[in-house]
């Protein structure tokens, strides 16, 4: 399986546009960050987890020329943006797009994108069939998706580990019961907001005690804020073992 950062960037501490801070202005393409997504590549299927605000140009920037799924993590709008752009894969495929969603996240999609559910269908809206979702393992093609929720303050958000790969945003807390589905992955992708305290997000220091109980060969940081840092002066303060992903990191799994 090839996995491929979308995004490892967040809404959250997004400045304005007149901002002037270091790493708004950075040179360096590891600071351009847009919103957390990734893209998985499978024998068999081409699978996508959330779909936020810069899906379509991620989805360009990265030269994916077929889809057949879409796995969401939990209903908010950084995450569930940009499913009205799968109507270009709709196109080109000629079927619809399977998204695995939780009820609550149903619930928002039909809200938020309620003239994809209507009948009649309007010509030329995206076509998807919805998968439910909780915390059983499923498959997609050949693949298992095991379920791993997290909080998100008060709100239950699913990361999931995939063979060894396990991949969560949002997380503030996680159960014991939930850690034990992540013990084992030989690479954990994790949050890391900033550094100081947050209410719903791990800070630097969190994620980085969160990824040595967990013990991954490999732990990547991603849903990172600008109020971070810049890419190059953060990488140093971590272990060997841990490292700040990218837009276009690509991992071989």
């Amino acid at each position: 399986m090839k996995a491929t950062f979308l995004g490892t960037g967040t809404s959250q501490g997004v400045p304005v546009i007149a901002c002037n801070c270091h790493v708004c202005t950075s040179t360096d393409v590891k600071d351009k960050r847009l919103r957390s997504s990734v893209l998985l590549e499978t024998a068999d299927k081409t699978i996508v987890i959330d779909t936020g605000p810069d899906f379509r140009y991620q989805m360009l920037r990265a030269k994916v020329q077929h889809l057949d799924a879409i796995v969401f993590t939990h209903e908010h709008k950084d995450h569930i943006a940009g499913l009205d752009d799968i109507r270009a894969f709709n196109y080109k495929q000629k079927k619809p797009i399977d998204v695995y969603a939780n009820t609550r996240v149903q619930t928002a999609l039909k809200r938020e994108f309620y003239y994809i559910f209507e009948e009649p269908h309007y010509p030329g809206v995206p076509e998807i069939n919805i998968h439910d979702i909780e915390k059983a393992p499923f498959n997609i093609g050949n693949t298992q998706f095991i379920p791993i929720e997290v909080m998100h303050y008060k709100l239950p958000v699913l990361g999931f580990r995939i063979n060894d790969f396990t991949y969560i945003t949002d997380a503030k807390t996680v159960s014991d019961s939930e850690k034990e589905k992540i013990k084992g992955s030989k690479i954990l992708v994790i949050n890391a907001l900033q550094k100081s305290k947050h209410i719903s997000h791990f800070t630097f220091n969190e994620a980085i005690l969160f990824a040595n109980e967990m013990g991954a060969e490999k732990t990547y940081f991603t849903h990172i804020s600008h109020n971070l840092g810049l890419h190059a002066a953060i990488s140093k303060e971590l272990p060997s073992n841990i490292e700040l992903a990218y837009d276009g990191l690509e991992l071989s799994i």
